[in-house]
């Protein structure tokens, strides 16, 4: 027999979405069906506040209680940088192994540290940056025109100034 259902309590689960889009709900059926939940309404709650977050993969937290699912979307670096790209969103069916060959003014990749320092494990703003950097690195764009692993070796020797929050 299934356990009782307690309706005081709260369960998390971590998936990854694609923004604005309904993912497929046998995707979601054996996470959230013995909870109760319905994979179709889930789905097009997350949808609905993806929407921002159109045509990136981003991870998103269900916060349930009482049979009732909570949406939020967890903050990752990689989508924070590709979203500062402001490029158009894509149709991913359609478009494959894209590059991201823009450009990041330094203030926005410190403001997208700042949002990621509870995340980071860097003791100070500065190394938080750096990992920043080295997701730009990875996502192949530059930034103040020059190449993330030059801003990186600049704030390492002193010549780029990072604050210190």
């Amino acid at each position: 027999m299934a356990p009782k259902f307690d309706p005081a309590e709260i369960k998390i689960i971590y998936l990854r979405a694609t923004g604005g889009e309904v993912g497929a709900s046998s995707a979601l059926a054996p996470k959230i069906g013995p909870l109760g939940l319905s994979p179709k309404k889930v789905g097009e709650d997350i949808a609905k506040a993806t929407q921002q977050w159109k045509g990136l993969r981003v991870t998103v937290q269900l916060t349930i209680q009482n049979r009732q699912a909570a949406v939020t979307v967890v903050n990752s670096a990689s989508a924070l940088v590709i979203k500062a790209l402001k490029e158009p969103p894509r149709d991913r069916k359609k478009q494959k192994n894209i590059k991201h060959n823009g450009n990041i003014p330094l203030e926005e990749i410190i403001d997208i540290a700042r949002k990621m320092k509870s995340k980071s494990l860097a003791k100070e703003l500065s190394g938080c940056v750096k990992e920043i950097l080295g997701t730009c690195r990875s996502v192949a764009c530059t930034v103040d025109g020059k190449a993330p692993q030059d801003v990186i070796d600049g704030i390492n020797d002193g010549s780029v100034e990072v604050p210190d929050e």
